[in-house]
Formats: C-alpha cells, structure tokens, sequence
C-alpha cells in the first residue's frame, strides 16, 4: 500500500484547509485511515482515525471539534479537513493505514505517507 498526503501550506491562525491522502495498491476499504503529525524533537501525534466504511470517528482532544476526518471509499482516499487552525498545530501531518479498528498508537499502523507540512502563522 502506497499512500500520498498532500494539501498543506501556510495559514493564518483561524483559517481553514484540508489535507488528501490517496492510497494505491491495496483494498482502501480494509483499512482504517489515521491522521498523525509530528514537530522536530516530538514524538509523532495521534490526530484522528476513520473505520473502515468511515461510519466511527476517533480524535485527539486537542483537535475535536475543530478537525474532521473523512474518506471516500470509491476514489480511495482520505481527508482531514481543519478548521479554526492555531500556531500549535504547525506540523508535519501524516496519514497512515492500519488494519485494526481505530488504532490510536502510531505503532498499529501498517503503512504511512510522506507526510505534508502544515504552518499556521499568528
């Protein structure tokens, strides 16, 4: 399973955007989909996770309310959409899969992407 994240940049605090992760070569829809980040000297971050048909959710307290993950099953993708953006959620934002039911530790995922650089300024 290969997956590409993709959507970050620079946004100004209370701004909006909304991260993609495309996975190839495998079932989409045996996986869980995970969104993590990590900052330099930090371990990497649990964020939010989607079940495989997308029908339960699962986020970190820091981002509930604020961030919603979702996938489309059909275009094999997922998606984190953030909303109302701080400085302290500048990161590297990774998605990954995993075949477990809503895994929150970043060592029950199989497969990870490249990661894509989010930067909220104040």
């Amino acid at each position: 399973v290969q997956l590409q994240a993709s959507g970050g940049g620079l946004v100004q605090a209370g701004g909006s955007l909304s991260l993609s992760c495309r996975a190839s070569g495998g079932t989409f829809e045996a996986y869980s989909m995970g969104w993590f980040r990590q900052v330099p000297g930090k371990e990497r971050e649990f964020i939010a996770v989607t079940s495989w048909s997308g029908g339960k959710e699962d986020y970190a307290y820091s981002v509930k309310g604020r961030f919603t993950i979702l996938r489309d099953n059909a275009k094999n993708s997922a998606y984190l959409q953030m909303n109302a953006l701080k400085p302290e959620d500048t990161a590297v934002y990774y998605c990954a899969s995993s075949t477990a039911y809503l895994p929150t530790q970043v060592s029950s995922y199989d497969y990870w992407g490249q990661g894509t650089l989010v930067t909220v300024s104040s």
